[in-house]
């Protein structure tokens, strides 16, 4: 199932030789204070690597897989059956911005593509909030999307998200005093659980990553985990939560892979495509802030709290920002989790039928001109 066996000695070294590039990437980020510096670290120093050395580094794509089997089984925990309440009762708002915030970022893709070069559907999965984690998976899916162009764009939307999200949240709306009920307790805090739960853990996990594999689910090794972890946990029943540690390496296993799959001389533009990302990312965070005030003075929701839903960044870091601001954070998990479940089921079926219709239509012309 991973592909793991028959690995010669000298992957094995090859492998450790990674390690131990992405580490030094992971500590000096760690040492910086980056956000997700476990998964842009190790990204950023296999990236040096191969440029500076000329130098492939090796990893194996299943070692990447059970980076996501772990990141997506630790994302399912968040959803409680609070949250399953929280989007039952929102859930006409949750469409209606997700709708806005995706159509923006459509929008924003048709113009890079447009003014860069870059193909339509690498703008498209590039501008698309859902996350390097995510979408770089997805864009081996898409034909005519780029991986490499995909990594860049949301490698940049990312650490400006990261950065400026939890900044006006916190500066901002937070020290104007507009903040709702505080939570005694974070949806994303690790509770007390039996050890012997693991094994069941283990094998429930395993099981969905086949299974999704096998229905051919989009980005099946992260989907299958989540779908199962989010439906035990939103049941009641205590799963156990993934110590730091081994979150730390699900982000190094895939930050590696996104780091060894750049290719550098597909992004012979970069300078071109750099401000326009940026700008993109900036003017995508003035949208969702516009959006959530109107939110707020149309849902019983304070404006801090819609601003931390909608934000096109990580379940985790909003979570975190709403807890240390005394946000509502289990409206913050429920809105963040129905764009995870829209992002990843609804965009990527939606992308393939249209690419599949133009291709197609493309292929027409050129028999039929």
């Amino acid at each position: 199932m991973f592909g793991l066996t028959g690995i010669s000695k000298t992957h094995v070294w090859q492998i450790v030789k990674t390690i131990l590039i992405a580490c030094i990437g992971g500590f000096l980020f760690t040492l910086l204070h980056f956000p997700l510096a476990w998964m842009l670290g190790p990204l950023a120093a296999v990236l040096v690597w191969q440029v500076a050395f000329k130098s492939k580094l090796y990893w194996p794509r299943s070692l990447r897989n059970g980076g996501q089997m772990l990141l997506g089984y630790n994302m399912g925990l968040a959803f409680t059956a609070e949250s399953a309440q929280q989007i039952a009762v929102s859930l006409p708002s949750m469409v209606i911005s997700t709708a806005l915030l995706t159509g923006s970022s459509l929008g924003l893709a048709f113009l890079i593509a447009k003014r860069t070069g870059i193909s339509l559907p690498s703008s498209i999965m590039g501008c698309i909030p859902g996350g390097i984690s995510q979408m770089v998976p997805l864009s081996e899916e898409i034909e005519g999307a780029e991986p490499t162009i995909v990594t860049f764009m949301q490698t940049i939307r990312m650490l400006i998200v990261t950065f400026m999200v939890p900044f006006v949240a916190v500066h901002g709306l937070a020290a104007a005093g507009d903040s709702s009920r505080l939570q005694t307790q974070s949806v994303l805090s690790v509770s007390d659980t039996s050890w012997s739960m693991i094994p069941v853990a283990v094998v429930l996990v395993l099981l969905a990553a086949v299974f999704a594999v096998r229905l051919k689910f989009p980005n099946p090794w992260l989907i299958g985990p989540l779908i199962v972890s989010a439906a035990i946990s939103a049941s009641g029943m205590a799963l156990p939560h993934l110590p730091q540690l081994v979150v730390i390496i699900a982000q190094l296993c895939i930050g590696i892979y996104l780091g060894q799959g750049i290719k550098l001389e597909a992004l012979s533009g970069w300078r071109r495509l750099l401000p326009y990302s940026i700008a993109g990312s900036v003017l995508l965070v003035g949208m969702t802030l516009a959006s959530a005030y109107l939110l707020s003075r149309i849902q019983p929701i304070s404006f801090v709290t819609a601003f931390l839903s909608i934000a096109p960044g990580g379940l985790p870091e909003m979570g975190v920002t709403a807890a240390a601001i005394h946000a509502d954070v289990s409206k913050v998990a429920a809105y963040q989790l129905f764009r995870v479940f829209f992002v990843l089921f609804i965009i990527p079926v939606a992308l393939k039928k249209i690419f599949r219709r133009s291709i197609s239509r493309q292929h027409s012309q050129d028999y039929y001109p």
